[in-house]
């Protein structure tokens, strides 16, 4: 794939689930990648895989996203060292089920910091980068959660409703200087994710005809680098039930509170 071979490609949320994939999967197409997450010796272990598997290239770089600091030192520190960066997927995030008058409220900051702010400061900062160059291409992983908000899933859902607000303004802003702003929205995804949002593994039960390969999730996402590509929304029947939920709101809260009523 030109779209992807040699580009420079940094991954956030590159130590499990859907970063994972995508590091390998974009290995295998000969890209360079950049992996961060908070996780040092998974991140290593990924590098090592791509190398002996693809001969790829991969520079690690540990990263919490919810540390400012960090992620300023982060990306002077990569910029200087790897120069361009062609593309950025804002993948790390995390969520929790639970009814939010129960809510501990030091989790909705913790949350608010890593998916919304982080990924807000990562896309501030590289983007800056990208428009002395007049391209680039920010990925923010966001998820149907954040069109259709379900019940125990107040927080999570308010932190994708947010992702995607900030990326279609971003989008406006950053056309100018020719960087392509996609968000990719999935449905359930069979990752490790699911640990803590659904520990007791009831709601992956109880939606597995919609329930995603991580596999599928990154080829989909690798698909819409280097593409005009507003949205990546899947599957099908969930990017159905949003359209029909932002037509038809108040039909669309009663079958929310029945048929994906399911935590």
């Amino acid at each position: 794939m030109d779209r992807v071979k040699d580009k420079v490609i940094w991954i956030t949320g590159a130590s499990s689930g859907i970063g994972q994939e995508l590091a390998y999967q974009l290995a295998e197409k000969g890209a360079v990648l950049i992996l961060s997450a908070r996780r040092t010796d998974k991140l290593k272990q990924i590098k090592e895989d791509i190398k002996n598997k693809y001969g790829a290239q991969a520079l690690v770089y540990p990263l919490d996203v919810s540390d400012t600091d960090a992620v300023e030192r982060a990306v002077a520190h990569v910029t200087d060292k790897i120069g361009q960066i062609d593309v950025l997927i804002n993948n790390a995030g995390f969520g929790h089920t639970e009814t939010f008058l129960d809510y501990d409220f030091s989790r909705v900051e913790r949350m608010f910091k890593v998916n919304v702010l982080g990924l807000m400061l990562m896309s501030q900062l590289v983007g800056k980068h990208m428009a002395k160059y007049r391209s680039g291409q920010i990925i923010n992983v966001a998820s149907i959660a954040g069109k259709v908000a379900t019940p125990k899933s107040a927080v999570y859902s308010a932190t994708k409703f947010a992702v995607i607000g900030f990326s279609n303004t971003l989008r406006l802003e950053l056309k100018d200087h020719n960087i392509i702003v996609t968000t990719v929205n999935p449905g359930p995804v069979d990752t490790e994710f699911f640990d803590e949002f659904d520990p007791e593994g009831e709601y992956l039960k109880n939606v597995s005809t919609v329930v995603l390969p991580v596999d599928y999730v990154a080829s989909k996402t690798i698909n819409a680098i280097g593409k005009q590509k507003r949205e990546v929304n899947m599957p099908r029947l969930l990017n159905a039930a949003s359209k029909v939920y932002t037509l038809f709101p108040e039909t669309g809260d009663k079958i929310v509170r029945t048929m994906f009523n399911r935590k």
